[in-house]
């Protein structure tokens, strides 16, 4: 798989099977992740990864959260407003996702609760010495895990849903005060059985986006 089939090829899975996703192989993408450049090579990212008891134990969390209406405190704060075209792509994302789903669009608030029923969930955390701009690392890191995994025939969902209550992935998984809890990536076999897996985003014109001058 060529790196331009696994960026075409690569969506986001909302429904996933129950399959284990062995440690070897979870091990294997985060070391080859590691590759990713960052700024004078600091490498700021650390990850935590949870399956099987533990991260039952943290779905059983964030369902004890969302049962109490417990408010969500991300350690990176969400945007105070979105720019009105990105307001306009997510308003969009509902009608999409049913047309391409038809009712098993009305899964998503349930399973977006649960990590998407995934068997493992990388955690990317990093350390509050560092500035925004080292955001832009992990992001660059968090993209060479989804499209790895894509070649390894798994699926991803980069996902805020799964960062929502840091307090519970600290407790769960021994995350350290000093770290930031930035992004949760549900990891495991897409159940393409699912209607749900039928959806498929849209993309901005390139028109809209590269301004290209010699």
């Amino acid at each position: 798989m060529t790196v331009s089939e696994a960026i075409a090829t690569r969506k986001s899975i909302r429904a996933y099977k129950p399959d284990a996703v062995d440690e070897s192989v979870l091990s294997e993408i985060i070391e080859k992740a590691a590759r990713t450049p960052s700024w004078a090579n600091t490498q700021p990212w650390e990850v935590f990864i949870a399956g099987g008891a533990t991260l039952e134990l943290i779905r059983q969390g964030y369902a004890d959260c969302y049962k109490n209406a417990v408010k969500s405190v991300t350690d990176i704060p969400r945007p105070a407003d979105w720019p009105q075209a990105a307001r306009e792509r997510t308003m969009q994302l509902r009608p999409d996702m049913v047309r391409d789903c038809g009712d098993a669009a009305d899964q998503f608030g349930e399973m977006n609760q649960k990590m998407f029923n995934a068997p493992a969930v990388i955690f990317l955390c990093l350390d509050k010495g560092y500035s925004q701009w080292s955001l832009y690392d992990l992001g660059a890191f968090a993209q060479s895990i989804v499209l790895l995994a894509q070649e390894a025939g798994l699926a991803t969902i980069p996902a805020i849903t799964s960062v929502m209550y840091p307090d519970v992935l600290r407790s769960q998984l021994g995350i350290p005060d000093n770290l930031n809890i930035a992004l949760g990536i549900p990891i495991g076999y897409a159940d393409m059985g699912n209607g749900i897996n039928n959806f498929h985003s849209a993309r901005k014109p390139l028109s809209e986006t590269v301004k290209i001058l010699f």
